[in-house]
């Protein structure tokens, strides 16, 4: 599939992952809309490329948010399921005879966003792709979908995504839409690089190349499932070696 005038749906576009994708793919010749909860940086967006690319605010955990949002798209031929929160915590914590859980509330938002808006997301995409008999779904899981701790929702979310990725590229092949997923590890967004010092340095550490991954990295990796068109059913990990 080839980057230039292809339409393309970008969830989460606001900052991060989704925004340097956003940007990286509009400056490819992509006809790119950006979807995201804060219009501020839809906004920010839209000025930063030369007001060529569009938004549209979306709640991607609302079925009706997501509808208007693939109403107003009209056309996509890429999906980039980005958008994402976390919420972390561990399950439970005992201290001084005190025992913490997870609230039911932070499990449910990250499932909601994560898993079910992919869904949502995907499912739209996919009857407009259906149509046209062309399509690429392309979703960005996590090295966390192994499980990690302080991140039952999370990972229970990201693995959730994978399995989806693999079941869709079978369902949907018939259609000629693919489905393939990107697994970052660490990478050196605005909100890992606010984690604290320390912590950070330990997670680098951990790291066999020894640094963060950086944005354009993973829209590298966007580019070659696009233009790659024997890709699919597969979740390239994008994580420098790093094994949680």
């Amino acid at each position: 599939m080839n980057i230039k005038d292809s339409s393309v749906v970008i969830t989460g576009a606001g900052n991060g992952l989704g925004k340097k994708t956003a940007l990286d793919l509009s400056l490819a010749g992509a006809r790119v809309f950006a979807a995201d909860l804060n219009e501020k940086a839809l906004k920010e967006l839209h000025d930063e490329s030369g007001c060529k690319i569009k938004y549209c605010v979306c709640d991607v955990s609302n079925e009706k948010s997501v509808q208007a949002l693939f109403s107003e798209a009209c056309d996509v031929d890429i999906l980039i399921n980005n958008a994402g929160i976390t919420r972390d915590g561990l399950m439970i914590k005992v201290k001084d005879g005190e025992t913490k859980v997870m609230p039911l509330s932070d499990f449910m938002s990250v499932i909601n966003v994560n898993l079910t808006g992919v869904f949502l997301c995907a499912r739209e995409a996919a009857k407009i792709m259906a149509g046209k008999k062309h399509g690429l779904i392309i979703n960005i899981s996590s090295v966390s979908r192994a499980g990690n701790m302080g991140q039952t929702n999370y990972s229970a979310a990201k693995a959730g995504v994978d399995a989806m990725t693999v079941t869709w590229s079978k369902e949907l092949a018939r259609y000629n839409i693919r489905c393939a997923a990107i697994a970052p590890g660490y990478i050196g967004t605005e909100m890992v690089k606010a984690i604290n010092p320390v912590v950070l340095e330990k997670i680098v550490n951990q790291m066999p190349l020894k640094r963060l991954g950086e944005p354009e990295e993973i829209s590298k990796t966007v580019k070659f499932i696009i233009e790659n068109d024997f890709v699919n059913g597969r979740i390239l990990e994008i994580d420098g070696g790093l094994r949680i």
